[in-house]
This record gives structure tokens, sequence and C-alpha cells, in this order.
């Protein structure tokens, strides 16, 4: 057992030289911060001289002054005529288009022609206008002749009434007739196939839906052209979430 201590001592400060010689080698190394280059220093210079640059007239100087600016929203959208300003332009009568006045984009006047269109309907409103005049006429000769009779004792007073009643309705028929040929634009003395459609206010052409040889249909859409006043528009504008805070009701 002895001499096995004497050896593990005598390993041991065999050791002990290698174990110095490994500290003393630590101890030889350089710090690593001591070999990093020197911190940087900015030195300020204002003198505008000291700085050469190519094509020196695109770089003006100018000096820094405070400048308030309003946050601006870059949004999408569209710019839309107010629908209380438009106005659609209607066709009382159906038929073929024969000739446009007008396009979109035009700025019109009221009463400016903007298309014309043959239609059957001018020809049926005159034949109805004169069955009425003929009706009429023929009632208030009737009548005529009631009240002739009546007043030599040939006839009741209820006939005389019926006479009366009847010619009064004939002349109703009548002026329903002629109010149709007056919204058509049709003379009746003078009577045409052809409607003219006139603007029914002042502004720009806005929708075009008719072209030339078309059909339009009387009080029907599609409507042949929308007249729109465009001195009071509205923009309308899609805004992300991420922005809803950015705006207010009343901006």
């Amino acid at each position: 057992m002895k001499s096995r201590y004497i050896s593990l001592i005598l390993a041991a400060i065999l050791c002990l030289p290698s174990s110095l010689a490994l500290l003393a080698c630590n101890e030889g190394k350089a710090d690593p911060n001591a070999e990093a280059p020197p911190k940087t220093v900015v030195e300020p210079d204002l003198d505008s001289n000291n700085f050469k640059v190519d094509h020196p007239e695109q770089f003006p100087l100018a000096t820094a002054v405070e400048h308030k600016a309003v946050p601006a929203l870059n949004v999408t959208g569209v710019v839309q005529p107010d629908i209380g300003r438009a106005v659609p332009v209607i066709s009382l009568a159906s038929g073929r288009v024969v000739e446009i006045k007008a396009r979109l984009g035009d700025t019109v006047q009221k009463g400016q022609l903007l298309l014309r269109v043959q239609s059957n309907d001018v020809s049926g409103a005159y034949q109805t206008y004169l069955k009425a005049e003929n009706d009429e006429r023929l009632a208030r000769i009737q009548y005529e002749r009631a009240q002739t009779l009546y007043d030599k004792g040939a006839i009741a007073k209820s006939a005389l009434e019926a006479a009366e009643d009847t010619a009064k309705d004939a002349q109703v028929d009548l002026n329903a007739a002629l109010e149709q040929l007056r919204l058509l634009g049709v003379d009746k003395d003078h009577p045409s196939p052809i409607v003219n459609v006139v603007a029914p206010i002042s502004g720009v052409i806005t929708d075009q839906q008719v072209t030339n040889a078309a059909g339009v249909q009387g009080l029907s859409g599609p409507n042949p052209f929308t007249i729109s006043d465009l001195s009071y528009v509205w923009i309308i504008c899609d805004v992300y979430e991420n922005d809803l805070d950015a705006l207010h009701v009343g901006e």
C-alpha cells in the first residue's frame, strides 16, 4: 500500500510542471478588446465648401424650417353624380331610334333635342283622336237636337239629360286624346310618326343606353339618357379597417 501512495505522489509531481506551463501560455494571449479598432468619432463641419459632389446644382441648399402638414389618407374611390341631381330622359313613345343628337359626356340645355324616335304609338294616338273628335261632334249635334225637341215639348226632360250626358262624355274623351297627342309632341293638324325626345333639364349626359337604329320602350327602362348636374358630386371611397380611426363623421 505504501508503494502505491508513493507512485501517485510522483505522478502528481510530474504533472505539475505541465499544468504550470499551460497557465503560462494562457497568460501570454492578447485581450480581444484591445485589438479592436478605435471608436469612430464624427466631427461636425458646417462649411459647405468642404464637401465636393458631382453636379452640385442638383442639390440646392435650403434652410430647414418647421412646417405643419395635415395628415393625409390615401384611399381608392370614384366620383359619382349626386343621385338627387340626376334626371333620366324618358321616351314617352315606343319605337325605333332614327337619329341621335347627343352623346355621352355632352353638355346640353333644357329643351334641347336629344333623339328622334319613329313610333307606331303616334298613329294609334292620332286614330284615337279622330274617333273621339267624330264622337264628340255627333254627341253635340244630338244634344242640340234634343234641346230643340225639348223646347217644343216633343221629348221628355230625361231624354234631354241623357243627350247632355253623352255630349259631356264625348268631350272628355276628345280632351284625353288631344292631351295624348300633346305629350307625344304631335301636332293634330300635321301629324308625324316621328317623336322628338328633348332634355328635361340642363346638365351633362352621364349615361347613355341607346344607339342608332336601336329600340326604345315608352315609359320603361332602360332610359335612353341620364342628365346630371355636376356642380355637386359625391366621392365614394373605400377605407381599410386599420385606417378607420383616422376618419370622423362630418369630415
